[in-house]
């Protein structure tokens, strides 16, 4: 692989796609505001970069996973700025449509191709290349960057026009925070009926009635563990503002993901905003009266 990658933004998830692409051997500028992340990047073969602009300059495939859609508009000028014309960039955040839409007229006008990109998962399973990728955009360019994108993730599927991408990430997201309030719920049930938090976790995974969140979220549940490299509750809390907003546009009920976003913001008010969301486990062990030291 011959072409010179660059990523914008580092933080809890683009670090861990950053390892991967490292240990692929791929050669990577990266660029974050925070200086102690690229140093610690840099010390495991990262080409640091002062800034966005100079990544842009330089990458022929630029990859940017970014918190808001406010930081992406900053980033889309300072793309244009760098003014590589046939470049590829590809979006990995999760982010409302509207403002992706925005960012691909803006670099298109440059001669610059934007893809929609969001991928399933956490760090942890980042960290074990375990994420999945939704492409949507032009399907020359997807084409192009597939072979990169499954150096850093375990699946990537094409979905459609840009756009898709998130839309298929949307119904993702819905299903993994579900999928742990329930996994939290069971286990509280489980441990209020006398049984082992371990022994659930161990006899439930791998069985009809598990799911990957039960299986990696689930360990942390068990072992009482929230401090591990996940994903703190902030990322799916913003997450659920742009779920909710965009399910209201197509006036599509969603009650049972309202109903488990409940666990969330108390899993917050009882101070566990830092921890990874498997904390829920420990807010409803409060709510149930049987909380473990």
């Amino acid at each position: 692989m011959n072409d010179m990658i660059g990523m914008i933004g580092l933080g809890v998830l683009g670090s861990a796609i950053a390892e991967n692409l490292l240990k692929a051997d791929i050669r990577l500028l990266g660029y974050d505001l925070d200086a102690e992340r690229l140093e610690t990047l840099a010390g495991l073969g990262l080409a640091p970069s002062r800034s966005a602009v100079d990544v842009a300059r330089q990458a022929d495939v630029l990859f940017t996973c970014l918190p808001t859609a406010a930081v992406l508009a900053k980033i889309v000028d300072d793309i244009r700025t760098a003014g590589r014309e046939g470049q590829v960039v590809v979006e990995l955040s999760t982010l409302p449509i509207a403002d992706k839409e925005a960012a691909h007229a803006r670099l298109a006008e440059g001669g610059i191709t934007l893809l929609d990109v969001p991928v399933s998962g956490n760090r942890i399973m980042a960290l074990r290349k375990g994420l999945t990728a939704f492409g949507s955009g032009d399907r020359a360019a997807y084409d192009r960057v597939e072979p990169i994108l499954l150096t850093f993730c375990k699946k990537a599927h094409y979905v459609g026009p840009f756009g898709c991408g998130s839309k298929m990430k949307f119904v993702g997201n819905l299903l993994n925070l579900v999928h742990n309030s329930v996994a939290a719920e069971a286990m509280v049930l489980g441990m209020k009926s006398g049984l082992d938090p371990k022994l659930i976790h161990e006899v439930i995974s791998g069985s009809g009635s598990s799911s990957a969140m039960f299986e990696v979220r689930g360990a942390l549940m068990a072992d009482n563990d929230y401090r591990r490299e996940g994903m703190n509750f902030s990322i799916p809390l913003k997450d659920s503002r742009i779920i909710s907003a965009h399910a209201a546009t197509l006036s599509c009920p969603t009650p049972i993901y309202q109903a488990a976003l409940q666990s969330y913001y108390a899993a917050v008010a009882q101070g566990h905003i830092d921890e990874d969301q498997s904390a829920v486990c420990a807010a409803m062990e409060r709510a149930a009266n049987c909380e473990r030291g």
